[in-house]
């Protein structure tokens, strides 16, 4: 069949797999390397290959501790069921990205980071142990403290490591399913950074950011944080009933857009559109768990506004040193080129130190191009720009650097090519992302 990531740039012809057991699996090893597949959400060709092997069937919830938060489950329960088994009994994510339609072993293999990174860490800090099924279907659990390089390597190793088979997380307590916001409109992008560095106690924090700004506007934002509502914090109405926190339809796009309703003009439209309306709604509010954590997810196939070409997402980091005038300059680039993002978001990254993961001290950007000549044109000049000013660059948004770029960026994962190659790793688990990095 055809496969993609989310972003449906690129495809590829292969085979899909999806085991019911570990025997199933572990037979699946002997015919050769497979590519570890989770909900498909990662944007580009990290869960595509020759060989796929889905985790659609190994989906079961297996133990919770209700003393410490510990979940056990298989790697292909999503994010999604973890909250609707748990937050009705006060117990949400304690790391989740902008979409809750990720499997468990995604989660981990790309070590997902949310809106609380710069408080909390990224997805890895909760995990506690990782069963993983290795090159001769053996399995072994990692943890910190057993098979602790294993578990580092696996930890944002985008399912190189081995097959993930089951894990144990821990979730965070919450009084409510309703999130606190404050929502501030920066008019420029010092501003912006401005207020994220003042806020930097809020737990959540990130920023819709307008790439189509030019001059005194360029990266105008609006700046919005968050904390979990206490049952204090509820008006009479729905402190009885704090976990009923929803507000998603849901609607449907049922077709590919055509390519011409993305173009500089809507775009910067809907940029200009979006900065008044957030601008009119500053200050505090009360809104459910579902908008703030996962606006997109109110669309479902959202995916397909960028027409049946697809888009590329680009996300870097860049270092705290270099914030202002790195992120200055990528916004002069993409508004030179006239490739404009609709959907761009800025967030603040705390310290890390990791074998593999994405994150550094610094500020994220996340941009979605639709698939053209002119955004393609624009990649390369994005990535030197990031290259130049120190950063790298997210491999689960990832569809098109080159393995030069990566080496440049990145030069943590030359360990893990050859921890790869000693251990046989390399020749059963690998993925169209990994050959064209070379990893």
């Amino acid at each position: 069949m055809q496969l993609s990531g989310w972003g449906r740039y690129p495809r590829t012809e292969g085979r899909l797999s999806t085991p019911r057991t570990e025997v199933e699996l572990a037979a699946l090893l002997t015919g050769g390397a497979i590519t570890p597949r989770g909900m498909g959400r990662a944007y580009g060709d990290p869960a595509i290959g020759a060989h796929a092997v889905s985790t659609r069937h190994l989906d079961r919830m297996l133990a919770f501790d209700a003393a410490t938060g510990q979940l056990v489950a298989e790697a292909g329960v999503t994010l999604g069921a973890i909250i609707k088994a748990f937050l009705p009994l006060g117990w949400f994510p304690s790391v989740t990205p902008g979409t809750q339609f990720v499997s468990l072993g995604g989660a981990i293999a790309a070590d997902v980071h949310g809106k609380n990174h710069h408080a909390e860490g990224s997805f890895g800090a909760f995990v506690d142990w990782i069963d993983l099924m290795g090159p001769e279907g053996q399995v072994s659990r990692c943890s910190r403290t057993e098979n602790a390089d294993l578990f580092h390597w696996t930890l944002g190793g985008m399912g190189l490591s081995g097959f993930i088979l089951r894990a144990a997380i821990r979730l965070k307590r919450v009084e409510s399913g309703w999130i606190r916001q404050t929502t501030l409109a920066a008019p420029h992008l010092e501003a912006a950074l401005e207020a994220f560095e003042a806020t930097y106690s809020a737990t959540y924090s990130m920023a819709w950011i307008d790439c189509a700004a030019t001059g005194a506007r360029m990266g105008r934002s609006i700046v919005m944080n968050g904390e979990h509502a206490r049952l204090a914090d509820l008006p009479p109405a729905k402190r009885a009933q704090p976990f009923a926190a929803r507000g998603h339809l849901s609607p449907r796009v049922p077709f590919d857009f055509p390519g011409f309703v993305l173009n500089p003009w809507t775009i910067r439209a809907f940029n200009e559109l979006y900065y008044l309306m957030g601008k009119r709604g500053a200050g505090p509010s009360l809104t459910g768990w579902e908008p703030f954590f996962y606006p997109l997810d109110a669309i479902r196939d959202w995916n397909r506004i960028y027409g049946r070409r697809g888009f590329i997402q680009f996300q870097c980091v860049v270092p705290l040193e270099t914030k202002a005038e790195g992120l200055r300059a990528i916004l002069d680039a993409i508004t030179r080129s006239g490739a404009g993002s609709f959907l761009a978001v800025l967030k603040r990254f705390g310290p890390q130190e990791s074998a593999l993961s994405f994150p550094m001290e610094g500020y994220t950007l996340a941009l979605d191009f639709p698939v053209t000549h002119r955004s393609l044109d624009l990649m390369p000049d994005l990535d030197r720009i990031t290259a130049d000013f120190g950063g790298r660059f997210y491999l689960a948004k990832d569809s098109r650097i080159s393995a030069e770029t990566l080496r440049r960026t990145d030069p943590r994962w030359q360990a893990f090519v050859e921890m790869r190659r000693e251990t046989g790793l390399a020749q059963a688990f690998t993925s169209a992302q990994a050959s064209r990095l070379g990893l």
